[in-house]
């Protein structure tokens, strides 16, 4: 399940954004290159995944809309990149996505889906056992 879509880039930020982002025909075809958004997107759910994967099960089943925000702004980021560089909103909102998904990742931010299941305890307790002594008074002998 892809947790955003071209429509969805498009509703937020409006065609003419994607358009100068992506369109690269000589001459301009005044277009959205949808392989472009698809790398952007996919980089995108990937770059969530991983920060995501120690305490949710990825890829999410379920995309709540603070995902969905994060994969747009992630998105919209890499094609400034490959463009001329994002702008200081882009730029303000990439770092704020990524400090939210440290903090999703270390517990502070939870996300109403499946988690991860803990790792099982061992079963049984501690266990000691005392072998035959090597060393006793009548080893070592008298040594005063």
């Amino acid at each position: 399940m892809s947790y955003a879509t071209l429509e969805d880039l498009i509703g937020t930020f409006g065609a003419e954004d994607l358009i100068a982002l992506t369109d690269r025909a000589d001459p301009p075809s005044d277009t959205i290159d949808e392989a472009a958004v698809a790398s952007a997107l996919s980089g995108a759910q990937s770059l969530i995944d991983g920060y995501l994967a120690g305490r949710y099960a990825t890829p999410l089943a379920t995309v709540p809309d603070i995902v969905q925000r994060w994969t747009l702004d992630l998105a919209r980021h890499g094609l400034y990149l490959n463009k001329n560089g994002p702008t200081e909103a882009v730029q303000k909102a990439f770092l704020e996505t990524l400090r939210q998904l440290r903090d999703a990742a270390d517990g502070r931010l939870t996300l109403a889906v499946a988690g991860v299941a803990a790792p099982a305890a061992p079963g049984g307790g501690v266990k000691a056992t005392i072998g035959q002594l090597v060393f006793d008074a009548r080893t070592l002998g008298d040594y005063r």
